[in-house]
């Protein structure tokens, strides 16, 4: 896969991809890089979840030379289950097989949407599993003290009583669910990156 002068291979996909030519990746696809450094995962596809950004972001890490799978979870939809409000429709979870892909890496990059109650409760339940550090790209203005609340382990903030076994180490707000993400943002995710992967 040439990306900019440099090639990586990746390891694509475990599902056919959706719309004309395959473009859009469907849910439960695991794509893997050669070496397992950082991981991207995005909610699935529907109506109101769009992989769009995620596409954006992994192509501009990839330029960057950093070595990235992608993740498209099976059931990222929704909220908990165990939310307060409950879900109403599709409910969000994660599968043993998804958070042990997603532990094989160094890093991992999710990308949730633009409610914050939704937010931190599809947090709280992925780092129950997922080990390792996280970045938060999201569209609404989420910090590390809101998270703590609920909680959630994060680099800045440390919740009094821990509910997750993996942290937040950094968030990126304003990219907006299903639109192009801007380079500005692109850049501000890979110096976040950068600087978590050598910290390690």
């Amino acid at each position: 896969m040439p990306v900019g002068r440099r090639e990586q291979i990746v390891d694509c996909r475990s599902v056919m991809g959706l719309g004309e030519g395959g473009g859009l990746a469907q849910r439960g696809t695991f794509a893997e890089a050669l070496r397992n450094d950082v991981v991207v995962v995005a909610m699935s596809p529907g109506r109101r979840h769009i992989t769009k950004p995620v596409c954006e972001i992994t192509y501009g890490i990839r330029e960057a030379g950093i070595q990235t799978s992608v993740l498209v979870l099976n059931a990222g939809s929704g909220i908990p289950h165990d939310a307060p409000r409950g879900a109403l429709g599709s409910t969000f979870g994660i599968k043993p097989e998804e958070a042990e892909q997603i532990n094989r890496h160094k890093l991992c990059v999710v990308h949730f949407g633009n409610v914050i109650s939704h937010i931190v409760y599809k947090a709280e339940l992925l780092l129950k599993y997922v080990k390792i550090p996280t970045i938060i790209v999201c569209q609404a203005p989420v910090d590390m003290e809101d998270l703590a609340k609920y909680g959630i382990k994060t680099r800045n903030v440390m919740p009094l009583e821990p509910k997750t076994e993996g942290m937040v180490v950094d968030i990126v707000t304003g990219v907006i669910r299903g639109e192009s993400c801007p380079q500005s943002k692109i850049d501000e995710i890979i110096r976040k990156i950068k600087l978590h992967l050598n910290s390690n």
